[in-house]
């Protein structure tokens, strides 16, 4: 129905900035939200960030990723972009994006993973 592709990910430099891209085919007009989540190793998947892809382009941000995370989109080339900026050690995870609505993400990517070293 939807797929989703994660790219970007790779070697950042601690402090420095990564943007990963989400890029949607299939039935791209059918989800209301996209979101971007990250789970690292040892720990449980957690919710980074969402965004509207149809109705408009409210986004929604966990507490502890509000300030640096940054979530847009470009709807007519089915793309969604996290910027995650002032990269930490703490951010080294695999970044999963998914397509559902409200908390109920039924398609999800394979991940990009975020590796930041010194």
């Amino acid at each position: 129905q939807v797929q989703l592709v994660e790219s970007g990910g790779g070697s950042v430099q601690v402090g420095n900035s990564a943007t990963l891209t989400c890029l949607i085919s299939g039935r791209t007009d059918t989800p209301y939200l996209i979101g971007w989540f990250r789970q690292a190793p040892g720990k449980a998947r957690e919710f980074v960030g969402s965004i509207t892809w149809r109705g408009g382009a409210s986004t929604l941000y966990a507490d502890a990723m509000r300030g640096r995370f940054t979530v847009t989109k470009v709807y007519a080339r089915n793309t969604v972009f996290l910027r995650i900026d002032r990269l930490q050690f703490d951010d080294t995870a695999i970044y999963y994006c998914a397509a559902g609505n409200g908390a109920k993400y039924t398609n999800w990517g394979q991940g990009t993973q975020v590796t930041v070293a010194s």
